[in-house]
């Protein structure tokens, strides 16, 4: 199943709309795993195991993982999700953005060796950038168009003089993304909670692309403006992250039961008026 497919099943299946982002920090586990690396599968497959029949995604980061030499345990969190919950597809959140023989290195790591459904990707270097990704058929990618983060202005904002019309970077990014770029259907948009006037935009210009909206929860993204702005019946799907506060919502031993209860309220909170 190719992951477009694959991610509207598990949409329907399981009624969401909701991305669990998996981001483990040793710092904030439970006692008596706080501080040890050594659990981060341990915590992620709880987290997993109690959310896995309300979430049409996972997102693991990265970065999380190989700062506490944790490869490894990626790599036992991905096996994991694909027995116990092999509907849901994993998106790799990488922000991979280089060329040539290095991009095609990173394609491997995400798809080979992770096995994952998807990856997020920094289109900086352009379309020569993403290419290698799109070698894979079953794959999806995301490319960063407007992030949460206050420093995007620096350049997503910006206009562009030399192309028709002076889009913004983000907006040119999404209209190339729905058109020349996506030769095979592959491409989706990430696309931050904070800026709902930016997710409707970018709706407008790319109506058939899942975006992936990060920023719900802890971030200060509010459910129910990113699902107005961005979910479309017929249109392409939006995939509403949350991290750190499913993940956090208990210190105590009942981590992975507070998880799910967190879970569910914001998979409830992101149904849109009429429903799925």
């Amino acid at each position: 199943m190719k992951f477009m497919q694959k991610l509207q099943a598990a949409e329907r299946l399981n009624d969401s709309l909701l991305c669990v982002g998996l981001d483990p920090d040793p710092a904030k586990f439970p006692a008596p795993w706080k501080g040890d690396a050594g659990r981060i599968y341990d915590f992620c497959a709880a987290i997993v195991d109690a959310t896995k029949d309300l979430v049409s995604s996972f997102k693991p980061q990265i970065a999380y993982f190989a700062a506490h030499r944790a490869e490894d345990q990626l790599e036992q969190l991905m096996a994991h999700i694909k027995r116990n919950a092999p509907h849901v597809p994993v998106i790799l959140d990488a922000k991979r953005g280089d060329i040539g023989a290095t991009a095609e290195q990173y394609a491997r790591e995400a798809f080979e060796r992770y096995q994952a459904d998807a990856v997020t990707l920094s289109p900086f270097m352009g379309r020569d950038s993403v290419e290698p990704y799109l070698r894979y058929p079953d794959k999806g990618a995301f490319l960063l168009c407007r992030t949460s983060n206050p420093g995007g202005d620096d350049w997503q904002m910006q206009r562009l003089a030399d192309v028709p019309g002076q889009p913004r970077l983000f907006e040119h990014l999404a209209a190339i993304a729905q058109g020349d770029w996506n030769t095979n259907g592959q491409l989706g948009l990430v696309v931050g909670a904070t800026y709902p006037k930016e997710i409707e935009r970018v709706r407008e210009l790319a109506p058939t692309l899942p975006l992936l909206i990060p920023g719900v929860g802890a971030q200060g993204g509010d459910a129910a403006s990113t699902v107005a702005a961005g979910w479309r019946r017929g249109a392409g799907t939006v995939i509403v992250n949350s991290s750190r506060a499913v993940l956090y919502a208990s210190s105590g031993e009942d981590f992975a039961a507070a998880a799910r209860k967190v879970a569910l309220a914001t998979r409830d909170s992101l149904r849109p008026d009429g429903g799925l």
